[in-house]
């Protein structure tokens, strides 16, 4: 009894200290961390937990004497159970469950990487884009009215055909504008949602885990050259005569061979770690790939801000000191300072997004 309950309580450490393990929010981990914590805790529930066993036979045993016993070397019934516990399959039980828990980090990298590879150069384009249609609900009202103003002008008289059909060309470029936003939006809304970190810091991760996996599998390794068991329990020969028919003992082995393991695994896993920067159709590759191509964009941009912050800026002005006038000619050359500056603002505001949405995406550090 008093072996049941010690390797009970050394099966519950075990366990417990594996769930300690577990992080907290599961319910909200992706299907593939599910799967590979479902393998592992059924893989090590057994390497956890003891086993139990029980014997009934004849052996040849007995009482020499002339007490009229059973003679020696006459079969005895004999009863055997008990429990075993192999010590090395706690570490292993352990090693498998944190080695599920890499694999499901090293997926959730990979998949945030791979969402972002799948969006390409539209990466950061979903907050520009709504940036941009934010500015342009606001102006085709204002132009709109314009339109309608000048409409009325040229019935009476007061402004030619030829500058109706100018402003009506610059208000359906706005109004295009303003469509080909909307079809960006719903388009890019279909694709895989984008890292919510640095692609950097994602494609870190990743390698991190994946390194974290070939060491707990390095460990499960060396883990298989040890046998270290404690097997103990009830031993009861029938009719022989027994003070305390309880048995117990500890055995230790060691496989030579795990000598020359440590190398092995060192080379494994370097091999590991240049397999996945070489793998031509991995993630790391074509996040490289993306990388530079955004940090282009991204230069690119932040130029054009700089270029269309001024002739915002310049337009502005002017259409400032123009407010005050009131002749035909004015009117009409502040129409149309009006809708290029609200194209120009629009354009303001989809670069400003960018350039912060592509900074995000591409963080400090260096892949």
């Amino acid at each position: 009894m008093r072996w049941a309950i010690a390797w009970g309580v050394l099966a519950g450490l075990g366990a417990g200290a594996a769930r300690a393990q577990e992080p907290a929010g599961e319910a909200r981990d992706p299907g593939y961390c599910a799967f590979v914590r479902g393998v592992g805790e059924a893989e090590s529930a057994v390497l956890l937990a003891p086993d139990v066993f029980a014997s009934v036979g004849l052996v040849n045993a007995g009482e020499a004497g002339d007490g009229g016993g059973v003679p020696l070397g006459g079969p005895t019934p004999r009863i055997t159970a008990g429990l075993n516990y192999d010590l090395v399959g706690l570490y292993r039980g352990l090693a498998i469950r944190r080695r599920a828990e890499a694999e499901c980090e090293r997926y959730r990298a990979s998949s945030a990487l791979r969402s972002a590879v799948k969006r390409g150069p539209d990466v950061g384009a979903e907050a520009a884009l709504a940036a941009r249609a934010q500015v342009l609900e606001r102006a085709l009202p204002e132009a709109e009215q314009l339109l309608a103003s000048l409409r009325e002008d040229v019935k009476q008289g007061r402004a030619t055909l030829e500058e109706l059909n100018a402003l009506q060309l610059r208000l359906d470029g706005l109004r295009a504008l303003a469509h080909e936003t909307a079809k960006e939006r719903e388009r890019l809304a279909a694709l895989p949602r984008p890292a919510e970190r640095p692609l950097s810091t994602w494609l870190q991760e990743l390698r991190a885990a994946d390194d974290r996996v070939e060491q707990e599998s390095g460990s499960l390794r060396r883990a298989s050259a040890w046998n270290v068991r404690l097997r103990g329990g009830y031993d009861e020969l029938v009719n022989v005569r027994q003070d305390v028919p309880l048995f117990g003992m500890l055995t230790v082995s060691y496989n030579l061979g795990s000598l020359w393991q440590p190398a092995a695994n060192a080379r494994a896993r370097e091999g590991r770690r240049l397999a996945l920067e070489e793998d031509v159709e991995g993630v790391s590759l074509e996040v490289a790939a993306l990388l530079r191509e955004l940090r282009a964009a991204h230069g690119a941009d932040e130029a054009r801000l700089r270029e269309v912050s001024v002739l915002v800026t310049d337009l502005a002005g002017q259409l400032e000191e123009l407010q005050a006038m009131e002749t035909a000619k004015v009117r009409r050359y502040r129409d149309y300072l009006v809708l290029e500056l609200a194209r120009l603002r629009a354009e303001q505001a989809w670069l400003k997004a960018h350039v912060t949405e592509l900074g995000r995406f591409l963080g400090e550090e260096r892949p």
